[in-house]
């Protein structure tokens, strides 16, 4: 977030609790109210009470919270066999497949942290990921479900409640770009796509100089009609995007300020490449607030074990050849063999 001191930030509560002893237009108007009015009174204000409280905390019903204390953080996966296929992975116990994370951008409103990214093989990209902190990277969630083969690559916050996140499908190639919307400061978020029929190109740089006005481009590809980039303006916070112009130019977004090397956050890989550190400025050092383990997941499904076969029925051999011989059977007298009989012999003419 920019322009934002947690120093000099204030808040101011006008509340009659903050007059004790005064007389209020409750007391005065209520002085003489029977006692069985009075209980009814207070009951209703302790249910109302309670009810606030309990409509006031968030339900998070996501994935695990996971914690940073001190060692990386494992971002958890499942290893779905239909997920590794979709990106033309095959895993076995003697070649597993090794799942990565990877972290593109970060984002602060107040105490609250963001990191965006995506979770890939050497194959291609799996899912997208979205973090968030809401104690300066002790604990962190996923704020939104992982989009199947995209990524989220660059995060922006305006002030403490109106923040922004873009992103787009990454297999097999960029396409259909989207922006994740938030008004309430992270708690909830809106997918909200570029275009309503999709289509080919991802979202290279955005920027919002106000919590309404924001000016982006996307890069379409070589083969775009009308020139490579799209230049996009929206005057909607976000929720929808006119577009401004047509080019083979990088485009320049006009409020963007120069960029500046007084930033007071930063997502970098560390020096063994084994993981990713979240930083903040203090001074002239930076001190790491989490990291999280690059690997992410080994992944190795096993073979559907194969259900035996039924017997096959038994075949007769030579090494029982027909009888030329049937046996007679009587009760109580042992078996006698009776010759079948030969066809007389043909006579000479």
């Amino acid at each position: 977030m920019r322009n934002f001191d947690p120093d000099t930030l204030a808040y101011t509560i006008n509340s009659p609790l903050r007059h004790a002893g005064a007389s209020t237009p409750f007391t005065l108007g209520h002085a003489r109210t029977p006692i069985s009015a009075r209980f009814c009174l207070i009951l209703f204000a302790f249910s109302a009470c309670a009810w606030a409280q309990s409509a006031a905390v968030p339900v998070d019903a996501g994935p695990p919270v996971l914690r940073y204390a001190g060692q990386p953080i494992r971002v958890p996966f499942e290893c779905a066999e239909e997920e590794l296929q979709s990106v033309g992975l095959v895993c076995t116990e003697d070649e597993p497949c090794s799942i990565f994370l990877e972290l593109s951008g970060i984002a602060s409103a107040g105490k609250k942290l963001f990191l965006a990214g995506n979770m890939h093989a050497q194959s291609g990209t799996i899912a997208s990921i979205f973090l968030s902190s809401g104690d300066n990277g002790t604990t962190w969630r996923e704020p939104v479900k992982r989009f199947r083969g995209s990524a989220i690559e660059q995060v922006e916050f305006y002030d403490l409640e109106h923040g922004w996140a873009s992103g787009g499908s990454q297999y097999p190639l960029p396409r259909d770009p989207f922006f994740l919307v938030t008004t309430d400061g992270g708690q909830t978020w809106r997918n909200r796509p570029l275009t309503e029929d999709g289509g080919a190109g991802s979202i290279q740089r955005f920027w919002f100089d106000s919590a309404q006005h924001g000016e982006m481009f996307v890069d379409a590809g070589k083969s775009s009609p009308g020139g490579r980039y799209h230049a996009y303006e929206s005057q909607t916070g976000g929720e929808s995007w006119m577009i401004r112009g047509l080019g083979n130019q990088v485009p320049t977004l006009k409020h963007v300020p120069p960029p500046s090397a007084e930033e007071d956050l930063r997502v970098r890989a560390s020096a063994s490449a084994a993981e990713w550190l979240v930083e903040r400025r203090n001074g002239e050092k930076w001190e790491t607030v989490a990291s999280f383990l690059i690997e992410s997941a080994s992944c190795k499904i096993k073979p559907v074990e194969a259900k035996e076969p039924l017997p096959e029925p038994e075949m007769k051999t030579d090494a029982d050849p027909d009888k030329d011989y049937v046996e007679e059977i009587k009760l109580g007298t042992p078996a006698k063999s009776v010759k079948r009989p030969t066809a007389p012999a043909k006579k000479k003419p």
